[in-house]
């Protein structure tokens, strides 16, 4: 065999799941993990979210990224990251497609990468996976069932059932795939997430794509340097090397590197200095520009390290923005203070921390000023809880729900803006404490409210077709007979960001 092939290994596929964010993501994620009896406790006393496990089925092993989010890997990718082989589209059975769903399929054809679509929640009675599939091919992603060449799995993450059916069409799309990896070049590949360990100091997770990751190998990335001081497995346990593939914890960058940057072993430090690259940090607000009286969201971002910052913010660009503006009014690195909580205060804004610390103090000055502040460990938390601020701004949309028609046949009294009035329900059913638009000519000519409805002179909540009724009609409009009151109730709800 030539070395060359020997240096040619099959890789096990990363899988990234993806989808919209109440569907289920993290308890497949959960389910698979406690399917294997999977933990990341078993050694080294790992408790920190580490971002990525090692599940193994039918003898061969397939690496979970444990960050569920289309948008994280999204900033993953604008650093040039590839970060996964095949992604998993998780859709509800019962809810079907979903704008983030929409969102997520063109994450995955933007990567470039083969999908396994996951029906969850098939347990529900509402469920209609047909329904769904249909609604899938609409958007361009045609099940096997119907002709295309996506995979499609019935699962339910509560139940257990179809966990192993979807690993196994997992396996068979990498096979299909073919993936390999040269372990013979330097190695490198993807930091998964970092942070700062107050007593080991940088803490990274990595995935490589190609070559071997040793102990004492010189390491970098577009942020920061290192050397290899020590390598655990996802369970925590301390191995000599780590392969394609392979999540592994690593110690020994000068500082936590950022999430989705790419790393490569050099052969000197001053190679792996040369590689970092000194940039600029810029953020505009949003590509679109603000309208006249458009709600906005402003918020406070603190990081750990420069990288997070730039990952963040580029993610939360993603949001969109047509209803309501995103506002970083200051994004940088270090713990919440006192003064943030001071320009959050006059600002009306709120504080997104990642990775950082708040003193009792600022605590405490915080909650004095009425400011709002919270504290994440996993990029796709700040988004959706951003993306819930957004809603919380927005103006509720009103829905008009029709009630029923009455035809107004006597005039009992009058008396300013209001009128006792009786008549016969023609049309569905109308209800106290209603609207209703008067209607004379088939043209609307006045709008007013129902303050109570009588029958035989006893007050009812309401009356269907064909009944006859009185009621005090409040409202400038002077009522004849012959005209027709449209009933209806106006419903305030949350609007969508889009």
């Amino acid at each position: 065999m030539p070395q060359e092939e020997k240096n040619i290994i099959t890789k096990p596929p990363v899988v990234v799941v993806v989808g919209h964010i109440d569907h289920g993501k993290s308890s497949l994620l959960e389910a698979i993990r406690e399917d294997f009896k999977i933990t990341q406790k078993e050694s080294g006393g790992i408790t920190q979210h580490i971002g990525a496990y090692e599940a193994e089925f039918q003898g061969k092993k397939i690496t979970f990224i444990d960050t569920p989010g289309h948008e994280a890997f999204s900033a993953m990718r604008a650093r040039g990251a590839k970060v996964a082989d095949i992604a998993v589209l998780v859709v509800d059975a019962a809810e079907g497609v979903k704008d983030q769903t929409k969102e997520a399929i063109s994450f995955i054809k933007k990567a470039d990468i083969p999908l396994v679509v996951a029906l969850n929640k098939i347990d529900k009675k509402e469920a209609q996976p047909e329904r769904v599939k249909q609604e899938l091919a609409k958007q361009g992603v045609l099940v096997e069932s119907y002709g295309g060449k996506v995979p499609c799995c019935n699962v339910s993450a509560k139940t257990k059932v179809g966990i192993q059916e979807l690993l196994e069409t997992i396996l068979l799309v990498a096979e299909l795939e073919d993936l390999k990896a040269d372990i013979s070049v330097p190695g490198q590949g993807t930091i998964i997430e970092s942070y700062l360990d107050s007593k080991k100091g940088p803490v990274a997770t990595l995935i490589l794509e190609k070559g071997i990751l040793k102990e004492d190998d010189v390491f970098g990335t577009p942020s920061t340097i290192g050397k290899v001081k020590n390598l655990k497995d996802f369970r925590g346990k301390t191995i000599k090397n780590a392969l394609p593939a392979q999540p592994v914890i690593v110690l020994g960058f000068e500082m936590p590197p950022g999430v989705g940057e790419n790393f490569e072993v050099f052969k000197t430090q001053e190679e792996a200095k040369e590689n970092i690259v000194k940039t600029e940090k810029k953020w505009t607000p949003a590509v679109i520009q603000e309208k006249e009286g458009q709600n906005a969201l402003n918020i406070i971002l603190k990081a750990d390290v420069l990288g997070s910052t730039e990952a963040i913010e580029h993610v939360l660009r993603n949001i969109p923005q047509e209803k309501v503006l995103l506002r970083i009014l200051k994004s940088e690195v270090g713990n919440i203070e006192v003064s943030d909580i001071k320009l959050a205060e006059s600002t009306d804004s709120l504080i997104f921390g990642f990775r950082v610390n708040i003193d009792e103090t600022t605590k405490l000055f915080a909650q004095q000023k009425k400011v709002r502040w919270k504290i994440f460990d996993v990029i796709y938390d700040i988004v959706q809880e951003v993306r819930k601020g957004m809603v919380e701004v927005m103006e509720p949309e009103v829905k008009r729900i029709n009630l029923g028609k009455i035809k107004i046949s006597v005039l009992f009294k009058k008396s300013k803006n209001s009128q006792i009035v009786g008549g016969k329900v023609i049309e569905g059913e109308i209800e106290r404490n209603s609207l209703a638009e008067v209607q004379r000519n088939d043209e609307i000519i006045g709008k007013g409210k129902i303050k109570s409805l009588q029958q035989e002179k006893k007050d009812i909540p309401s009356a269907g077709k064909g009944k006859e009724c009185g009621m005090l009609f409040q409202g400038e409009t002077e009522l004849k007979e012959g005209d027709i009151l449209v009933f209806f109730r106006e419903e305030k709800k949350k609007g969508l960001l889009f």
